[in-house]
């Protein structure tokens, strides 16, 4: 599987300039491509191919007084922003004609250079390299510092250099890895999210929800009422305007260590685990919306997922409709929906049930259940046409035509 390792990068500032015209050029590329292809809409002409494109906003644009200096970065760097922008439009057809599922994908927009957030990407045609004293060398920007706080598992077969709205610098490696199994295990376990308990898993542990945004909450909201003070187009603005950013970056580091932790135990301590699947979209349009991006479901269920393909572990989302918190784990009983302030209830079996820990065994059980009947035979009977004698209504019956009817329909 290709796996991403990020890193942190300290350019010199020299070097940051120079990432700073290759950022510029991207955008400047990527923005070109976009209104050369809209221009050509508007005016009832075919649309431009990737390679009419390259050559129009890339080959002839380095030859004008204009866009002379597009000659200064990399070539690979102007040929990925066209990548992306190519990659953006395919997403927004596939999604217009119904064959990319989820969302509806809007049109690719422009780039602004107000973005704090710029990045761009090499590939092994620009021949980066990581050198033997730790640098990483990035063509017409130099070798770079790298922190390496791993060791990368492959040789790489592109690099992303992204600069935050912190204002900090990561590189990007995308390599090629193998699976890593590790030792199987007799445990399954589901897991129900949640605010309260970030997690409840069905052997009845409950892992509190650290809820980082809220602890940092204070903080935030003094350097935003900072922020508000500063002048637009200020010096003072832009610099009130990254100790926002860096607040919010570690308030989104501490929340991804964490989880990527927890997502860790729990692959190595179960050989299969399964997760509701949650409308995270939905809920976040609640009064619960704070909470909800604070806790970071999907973020977490991602882990999981690509951490039990890598591990040798089984993973499985139960459907968002399975009424896990209105059934009896016991007896199996449907005892209908119950308001959030209700955290246990008694089922007439006699069973006394924590609300989470039962949803949590109703989604392992679920999740079993998919697991038995997911190597592709048939669970239901097999539709078959109906006999000649028993289609069509018969009007020597007795009863009536209204109850033809009402029969046929049921």
């Amino acid at each position: 599987m290709q796996l991403r390792y990020n890193y942190r990068v300290y350019p010199s500032p020299a070097q940051q300039a120079a990432l700073g015209r290759a950022f510029g050029c991207a955008r400047v590329v990527f923005n070109d491509g976009l209104r050369a292809r809209q221009q050509a809409r508007q005016a009832g002409e075919a649309y431009l191919s990737d390679g009419d494109l390259s050559k129009r906003v890339i080959t002839e644009a380095k030859r004008t007084p204009e866009r002379v200096w597009l000659g200064e970065v990399s070539a690979v760097v102007l040929q990925q922003a066209l990548a992306d922008l190519n990659a953006a439009y395919r997403n927004f057809f596939a999604s217009v004609s119904g064959k990319r599922k989820g969302r509806r994908v809007a049109p690719p927009r422009f780039r602004s250079r107000k973005d704090n957030r710029q990045a761009i990407r090499f590939t092994a045609n620009a021949r980066f390299k990581v050198l033997d004293n730790g640098r990483l060398r990035l063509p017409k920007v130099g070798d770079v510092a790298v922190r390496w706080s791993r060791r990368l598992p492959a040789a790489p077969t592109s690099v992303t250099v992204v600069r935050d709205a912190a204002g900090r610098y990561f590189a990007s490696f995308v390599v090629q890895t193998a699976d890593e199994p590790l030792p199987p295990v007799d445990g399954e376990v589901g897991i129900d999210l949640g605010l309260a308990h970030f997690a409840v898993l069905s052997n009845g542990k409950k892992i509190t929800a650290p809820r980082f945004l809220r602890r940092a909450a204070r903080k935030l909201k003094r350097l935003q009422q900072d922020l508000s003070r500063k002048q637009r187009g200020s010096a003072n603005r832009s610099k009130a305007v990254v100790k926002v950013a860096r607040a919010h970056a570690r308030v989104a580091d501490s929340r991804r260590d964490w989880q990527h932790k927890l997502s860790t135990r729990i692959i190595r301590d179960n050989q299969a685990v399964y997760v509701e699947d949650l409308c995270v979209t939905g809920l976040g349009r609640t009064r619960l919306a704070k909470s909800v991006h604070d806790a970071g479901w999907t973020q977490f269920v991602h882990m999981l997922e690509y951490k039990a393909a890598r591990y040798g572990r089984s993973f499985r989302r139960i459907g968002r409709f399975a009424p896990t918190s209105q059934t009896c784990s016991t007896c199996g009983r449907l005892d209908g929906p119950k308001p959030l302030s209700v955290r246990s209830w008694t089922c007439p079996c006699g069973a006394v049930h924590d609300r989470d820990v039962n949803a949590a065994i109703n989604i392992l059980a679920a999740g079993r259940a998919e697991s038995l009947n997911a190597c592709g035979a048939q669970v239901r009977p097999a539709p078959l046409p109906a006999p000649r004698r028993e289609a069509g209504i018969h009007p020597h019956t007795a009863c009536s035509a209204r109850s033809v009817e009402g029969i046929s329909v049921l």
